[in-house]
């Protein structure tokens, strides 16, 4: 592992300058961190400003680059003027990572820096990420990836160097939450983040809202679902579920698990 970190900091080196995709989840925090210990000034961490990203992300985000003096900055991104991309197929993600890579270029070629990169581990690439086709497009280099870093490595080293994100729990982009197919507007993902929002309040850590209409699914960490199945959580997710306007709340029994809207592409 002291390996892979080595092999990443000579790879940021030997780049010169970067402009980091920063979402601030572990990943890219920790490789916006490496970037700004290897190159000082020259890497630049730039998170997009979208209805997209959950404002308890871009607090986050802020947070550790105040914490560790990184040189963050905004972009505004405008993927829900992209027809393809609202109208949420299967390859959604890469309208959205199309959009920002394009952004992220420009400022890259505007400020005279060598390289964008993004926070993609080894771990990633099994899974089903259009993203990553945006990324090869736009010559977007993945040093986690060359290094060889897995997410836990990712964690553990994090850790280690004292990094408040080490143990942030799985994050995506707020379309996420809406199934393939139904459109996805700037009102329905901030739905979505209020409820989230207010299941967070609620002391609950590892989570997500799924929007189907006018039903939601709340999916809860299968360690958290034994609290989240009480008649008192059940009036609460009701009382805050209903006000947002769905007709119908649900709690779904098999509990959280990364990528679950996934499942109907594999039928």
């Amino acid at each position: 592992m002291d390996e892979k970190e080595r092999r990443l900091f000579a790879a940021l080196e030997a780049m010169g300058s970067v402009v980091v995709a920063y979402s601030g989840g572990a990943d890219s925090a920790y490789l916006a961190w490496a970037a700004h210990r290897v190159l000082g000034s020259n890497a630049v961490a730039i998170t997009a400003d979208s209805a997209s990203l959950p404002e308890s992300h871009k607090a986050d985000a802020e947070a550790f680059a105040g914490e560790h003096g990184i040189r963050h900055e905004y972009i505004l991104t405008r993927e829900f003027d992209n027809p393809d991309y609202v109208a949420n197929n299967p390859d959604r993600c890469f309208h959205c990572k199309d959009e920002l890579f394009t952004r992220l270029d420009e400022v890259a070629k505007e400020r005279s820096i060598a390289h964008v990169v993004y926070g993609v581990n080894v771990d990633d690439l099994g899974d089903y990420r259009p993203g990553q086709r945006a990324a090869k497009l736009h010559e977007v280099k993945a040093p986690l990836v060359e290094a060889g870093l897995t997410k836990a490595e990712i964690r553990e080293l994090s850790k280690r160097a004292g990094l408040s994100t080490w143990d942030r729990p799985a994050s995506a982009c707020l379309s996420s939450r809406i199934p393939y197919g139904t459109p996805v507007t700037i009102q329905n993902v901030k739905t979505v983040d209020r409820g989230e929002d207010a299941i967070r309040a609620l002391g609950f850590r590892q989570f997500r809202v799924r929007f189907h209409g006018e039903v939601v699914r709340i999916e809860v960490a299968p360690e958290e679902l034994e609290r989240a199945m009480t008649p008192e959580m059940a009036r609460r997710f009701t009382a805050i579920f209903k006000g947002l306007g769905f007709h119908y709340v649900t709690l779904d029994l098999e509990g959280y698990r990364q990528g679950s809207l996934n499942a109907v592409l594999q039928h």
